[in-house]
């Protein structure tokens, strides 16, 4: 079943289609028609940013309870969607179901964490230097917010903006990746069953250029106060820059070149399966996936025997199955964009992981492939060892089904790997030796590491981000995403009848500044 899909701005859809038609074809079987996309343009973007500023105030103006109250129902909705949910992922992005099952169940997760923080908005109470005085402080939300989301998780990271975001007083224009619009609708028509008033939470479909022009006219109009962004570093830095020039601070969750350290001491079975799944789980189409695995010279050549061995071992296909450890890419943007990657491969380097390199074909073929490969877009998975800091392939996020392997001589080299490519997203390393951990842990740059666990694979109510070309510090998830929805507001209220002037009117305490104590 195919539908078409178009913005929708304070409860009514928007007619016509002023930035084109797009048509989107299930990844795994371009036979299958999902959607046709009708896009907007600058002025729709604008339209859906006036309109959440004009529903704002009224929102803002609902007790934080009962905006709790309809996160809780939010959460409810989705739960009871989640198949038909996951499958329209897995239909038109070609995720593996049971990922997609697991990234709607992160939806769920959410509105669960955030649902309580309706009645935990918490400002404190700070003593006063003066006396009748009493000093407070608030959390206010920032008011209209633009967010603009990729489409590798096209439910479960919007989730991780909407829900805080709204949760706190904010009103939102959401921007989903437009090759991911259908997931996206769906996700919008659950939450506005939730009980969002209108205006509070609209969908708007455009184009990159489109969207970057309609948030800088909603910036000029004073419509939007804070821009969101996941995606691409080059985009994340134009974003930036714009929001710099209206003196706004974005949250932007960007790229990754993450690293995956496996040390002497290592249980090697145990990171040869975190490997697998963090460099080839969603075809190494996340953010988070694996790039490069720094392996000690010691045992180099056993992890890559090992690693090679369960990689072609790897069922590649069918998203539907549920053997699959990967299926088809996004889309054959993505497909081209990861094949001219192929051609980063030197002659120092040896190539490992399947029977073929590039796209899966019948002239091309993958052992144990599950479907028919011509039927979509699927690539093989590639391990390319002799990575150098000087290559290519080290330098920069090849988002697809590729791993680098390389090796170091002690911890202070694998860290100086790990960091040198300016990424810091996620890292991982695989130790028996807490000391070895915990040196890695506090000198990685990556805002998330994991131990003896693979570079993906977030929490609801853990923080999530990355430092360096991976973002600019800020944080999603968790009760640390308030902050990037909420401003603090200090109040004073003084009952003492009289100016008090603070620094200036303040009693002083004598003191015997000179006292001793005797031999």
């Amino acid at each position: 079943m195919s539908r078409t899909i178009a913005s929708s701005i304070a409860g009514r859809h928007v007619e016509g289609a002023p930035g084109g038609e797009l048509s989107l074809d299930n990844p795994a079987d371009l036979s299958d028609h999902v959607a046709t996309v009708h896009l907007g343009d600058a002025q729709t973007v604008l339209a859906g940013a006036r309109a959440a500023k004009d529903a704002q105030g009224a929102w803002a103006a609902t007790p934080a309870p009962r905006r709790g109250r309809v996160i809780q129902q939010i959460g409810r909705i989705i739960e009871a969607n989640k198949s038909a949910l996951a499958t329209l992922v897995t239909r038109e992005i070609g995720k593996p179901h049971g990922e997609a099952l697991g990234e709607v169940q992160e939806m769920v997760d959410t509105c669960d964490f955030f649902l309580g923080e309706g009645r935990r908005l918490y400002g404190q109470t700070v003593p006063s230097e003066m006396p009748d005085k009493q000093l407070f402080t608030f959390r206010r939300p920032v008011g209209s917010i633009v967010v603009v989301t990729a489409g590798n998780f096209p439910v479960a990271v919007p989730s991780w903006y909407l829900v805080p975001a709204l949760l706190c007083g904010n009103t939102v224009t959401w921007k989903p990746a437009e090759y991911a619009a259908a997931s996206a609708q769906a996700v919008a028509e659950l939450f506005w069953a939730g009980g969002l008033p209108d205006g509070v939470l609209n969908l708007v479909l455009a184009d990159g250029a489109s969207t970057s022009e309609g948030i800088e006219l909603g910036l000029e109009a004073g419509v939007v106060d804070k821009i969101g962004f996941t995606g691409s570093v080059a985009v994340g830095r134009e974003l930036g820059a714009l929001a710099g020039r209206h003196l706004q601070t974005p949250c932007l969750e960007l790229g990754g070149k993450n690293p995956l350290v496996v040390m002497p001491d290592a249980d090697l079975d145990l990171a040869v399966e975190g490997a697998l799944f963090s460099g080839f789980g969603t075809a190494g189409q996340r953010c988070t996936s694996l790039g490069t695995v720094f392996v000690h010279e010691s045992i180099h050549d056993e992890f890559l025997r090992r690693f090679d061995a369960a990689t072609r071992a790897a069922v590649v296909g069918d998203p539907m199955d549920d053997r699959v450890l990967y299926g088809p890419m996004i889309s054959q943007r993505f497909c081209d964009t990861y094949l001219g990657w192929l051609d980063a491969i030197e002659g120092h380097h040896t190539v490992h992981g399947s029977t073929g390199v590039g796209r899966i074909t019948a002239d091309n073929p993958r052992d144990g492939f599950v479907g028919d490969p011509d039927a979509g877009i699927f690539c093989h998975p590639t391990i390319v060892d002799g990575i150098t800091a000087e290559d290519e392939l080290y330098a920069n996020e090849t988002f697809g089904p590729l791993v680098g392997v390389g090796s170091f001589a002690d911890l202070d080299e694998a860290i100086e790997l790990a960091n040198g490519h300016g990424y810091g997203l996620s890292s991982s390393i695989y130790t028996t030796s807490p000391t070895s951990a915990f040196r890695f842990a506090e000198r990685v740059s990556a805002g998330m590491t994991s131990i003896n666990n693979s570079t993906s694979g977030a929490e609801a109510h853990l923080p999530f981000g990355g430092n360096g070309k991976s973002g600019n510090g800020s944080r999603q998830s968790g009760m640390w995403v308030l902050d990037q929805f909420t401003r603090w507001q200090s109040v004073n209220w003084d009952y003492a009848g009289k100016l008090q002037k603070a620094q200036m009117d303040i009693e002083d305490v004598p003191a015997d500044l000179d006292f001793r104590l005797s031999d």
